[in-house]
């Protein structure tokens, strides 16, 4: 819970300046991926894990008092064995997430699930690749009601699909 509200300052402390994110290199050039332009980049990490979270804006009144971000995650670990692990215990964090409650579409690649942030309902989808020993974890997540509407949500899913389609 600590890490949400800690997005949260970030992310108030940097909108005035922050830069916009278009293409994304991670893992020492092994991961690559691009953003919309309109995306800002909100938090980066280096090292291992190495983690790079951008904000999805919402501009409507719902916008004011929640988070859209997306998160891309890089560890590096040894097989895929390692991997699995990897991938089992993020999935028994996000179940242990208030008011956890499976989605529908999942898929073998796509971990879907909505939960409480902030005593709201968020919507969130999680996808995992094992590619050259990292575990890549790509974390999709907003409000399940926004003001912004349908096509801001189409616009969302899309870049995350997006993202997905470059890291397989």
């Amino acid at each position: 819970m600590s890490f949400l509200r800690n997005t949260f300052f970030a992310a108030a402390l940097v909108l005035a300046g922050a830069s916009h994110a278009t293409d994304v290199s991670m893992a020492g050039g092994n991961v690559s991926f691009s953003t919309p332009d309109q995306w800002v980049g909100i938090m980066e990490t280096q090292g291992d894990p190495e983690v790079r979270v951008f904000q999805v804006p919402d501009t409507s009144p719902t916008g004011s008092t929640s988070l859209a971000r997306v998160t891309v995650t890089v560890k590096q670990v040894s097989d895929v064995n390692a991997f699995q692990q990897y991938v089992s215990g993020a999935m028994t964090k996000a179940k242990s997430l208030t008011g956890y409650q499976a989605g529908s579409g999942q898929g073998a690649d796509n971990f879907v699930y909505t939960a409480q942030e902030n005593g709201a309902q968020y919507s969130y989808s999680e996808r995992y690749w094992f590619k050259d020993n990292h575990a890549i974890q790509l974390r999709c997540v907003r409000p399940s009601q926004s003001q912004a509407g349908a096509q801001w949500k189409a616009a969302f899913d899309k870049g995350c699909d997006a993202i997905a389609a470059r890291l397989k």
